[in-house]
C-alpha cells in the first residue's frame, strides 16, 4: 500500500510518500511545497493544488492522508490552512483517491503512542520506524510522514478488524 501523507499548509505544505508492505514500510519521498508570501492567495492555492497533483501523479498513492484542521487562537492562520486543505482534498477527489483525515492528537497516538507528545518526540519515532539516516526536514514534512504513517496503522487495524470478523 502506498499513502501520500499531507500537512495542510498555505506557505509550506508537507508531504511525505510511504509504502508497505507486510510488515516492512519504507519512505519513498518526502519535502515541501512551499510558496512565496508576496504571491497573491489565491495564485499560492493555485500553486499547492499543482504541487499535490503533480506528486499524485509522480507516486500514485492508493490513498491521500491528511491532518484535520486544528482551530487555535490565530482565526488568520485557520482559515488559509482551512484553504489549503481545501485545494488538497480536491487534488484527491480529481484523481479518484480516497481521503482519509486525522487529528494531530491521533497522528502523535499513532506514531509516539501517546497523543501529547512533542514534535521533537514525533520527528524522532518517524526518523526511527522509517530508519532515516536523519530527521525529516522541515518540520511539516516530518508531520506529514507522521499523518501517512498513522494512516497505515488505521488501514492495518481496520484491515485485521474485517479479517477477523
Amino acid at each position: 500500500m502506498r499513502v501520500l501523507g499531507v500537512d495542510p499548509g498555505i506557505a509550506t505544505c508537507g508531504y511525505g510518500v510511504i509504502d508497505s508492505s507486510g510488515n516492512v514500510t519504507r519512505m519513498v519521498s518526502y519535502g515541501a511545497v512551499e510558496t512565496d508570501k508576496a504571491l497573491a492567495t489565491e495564485v499560492r492555492l493555485k500553486l499547492v493544488h499543482e504541487g499535490i497533483s503533480q506528486l499524485i501523479e509522480r507516486h500514485q498513492p492508493q490513498v491521500v492522508a491528511v491532518e484535520q484542521l486544528f482551530f487555535n487562537r490565530n482565526v488568520t492562520t485557520a482559515i488559509t490552512v482551512g484553504q489549503a486543505r481545501g485545494v488538497i482534498l480536491l487534488a484527491a477527489a480529481q484523481h479518484g483517491l480516497p481521503i482519509l483525515e486525522y487529528t494531530p492528537y491521533q497522528v502523535k497516538q499513532a506514531v509516539v503512542g501517546y497523543g501529547k507528545a512533542t514534535k521533537e518526540q514525533v520527528m524522532l519515532m518517524v526518523q526511527r520506524l522509517l530508519a532515516l539516516r536523519e530527521k525529516p526536514r522541515p518540520d511539516d514534512a516530518a508531520d506529514a510522514l507522521a499523518i501517512a504513517i498513522c494512516a497505515l496503522h488505521a488501514s492495518t487495524y481496520h484491515s485485521w478488524r474485517e479479517r477477523s470478523r
